[in-house]
């Protein structure tokens, strides 16, 4: 299954990508194939750049359209919303992890 993990990424970005990385691990680790735009595009595009920013919204709400599950951790930011919205709207279905076991996945 292809699934879409939706975390926070500004604000403490250090921390953020390592939780990301593992919901990754997770995802992989359950036999699933995770995509995480959050660690792809910034890896060419400036998230504080807004043109930048918008752009890696819709490339990302683009590979959102071709997964099974969006998985969500962590407090929604609003680019979060916007994923959940959008998942929502398409019928994606959505898995929300409890904050508690979010350190479990960043080991």
């Amino acid at each position: 299954m292809r699934v879409f993990i939706c975390s926070p990424f500004a604000g403490d970005t250090v921390r953020n990508i390592l939780r990301a990385q593992g919901y990754c691990r997770k995802a992989v680790a359950e036999g699933h194939v995770p995509f995480a735009p959050h660690l792809y595009f910034p890896q060419f595009l400036e998230d504080e750049t807004p043109q930048e920013r918008e752009a890696g919204m819709k490339l990302g709400l683009s590979w959102l359209s071709h997964c099974d599950e969006l998985w969500v951790f962590g407090e929604p930011s609003p680019g979060m919303k916007t994923e959940i919205a959008y998942a929502a709207e398409h019928q994606i279905p959505i898995r929300y992890f409890p904050a508690e076991q979010e350190d479990h996945f960043d080991d």
